[in-house]
């Protein structure tokens, strides 16, 4: 049998948060990918969403982003490795501290937006990010773009590594997603994203927007949570799984 982890960005509101559709998709995903308060999400928001990660039995990962509210950490901001390091010990250790005194405990990281693709073709920032990670707690797993920089400097630093695809974004040549700012980049068909998952877990290959067809890893497989029809969304990649005879599971 085929087995995925299937986990979705969550807690990036702030304040008297309602967790919207947090909430919605929580019951069809196996692990949480959760803002630490740099691109989104605050102190009540990280605490909110732990809560009711455990609540589902959802495996609890940190969302470390850039210092970029207003872009929503998706602006290609540079930063040294150096940087990379701090901002991303300052925001895991954060959540890390909530999922503690929650009593559970922390199972991954996960870059968010610009920093994610940023670390997915740059060396130094994935071995930066990959150092943080593995001096915080080397237990932890590191959640990177299959194929890329960071998912190799994951191994280096002796960490275990998930590699990561998308359901909902379409693939260049390279085993690069389509910036977002291009036609295409945004798959909005539910079962068009729902054929692309079952390949990419099946045939570990994907088409990519060019028509060619790349070979593609694939342990873990990323929905956002931040869409209109975001539960529907979910539920669909769910139950097609399911209907196909592939196991949700966490990584």
């Amino acid at each position: 049998m085929f087995e995925i982890d299937l986990n979705c960005d969550m807690g990036e509101g702030f304040g008297n948060y309602r967790f919207g559709h947090d909430a919605a998709i929580l019951p069809y995903i196996s692990s949480v990918n959760i803002a630490c308060g740099f691109h989104a999400g605050d102190a009540a928001v990280m605490q909110q969403t732990v809560q009711a990660a455990i609540h589902h039995d959802v495996a609890i990962g940190a969302h470390p982003g850039l210092a970029d509210l207003q872009g929503f950490g998706r602006r290609n901001i540079p930063i040294s490795p150096k940087e990379a390091y701090q901002i991303t010990v300052y925001q895991v250790g954060a959540l890390a501290g909530f999922v503690k005194v929650a009593g559970a405990r922390l199972h991954h990281v996960k870059p968010h937006g610009a920093l994610y693709n940023m670390a997915a073709a740059n060396k130094l920032l994935a071995e930066a990010i990959a150092a943080a990670v593995a001096d915080l707690d080397p237990s932890l797993c590191l959640y990177g773009l299959a194929g890329s920089e960071l998912v190799k400097a994951g191994s280096r630093a002796g960490l275990k590594t998930a590699s990561e695809v998308f359901a909902d974004r379409s693939y260049q040549p390279d085993g690069s997603l389509t910036p977002r700012p291009e036609s295409g980049a945004i798959i909005k068909d539910q079962e068009v994203a729902l054929a692309q998952v079952i390949k990419m877990i099946r045939d570990k290959q994907v088409v990519c927007n060019d028509g060619s067809i790349i070979n593609m890893m694939a342990d873990t497989v990323c929905i956002h949570g931040d869409n209109e029809d975001a539960a529907e969304f979910a539920r669909t990649i769910n139950m097609g799984l399911h209907a196909a005879g592939i196991r949700i599971r966490q990584f």
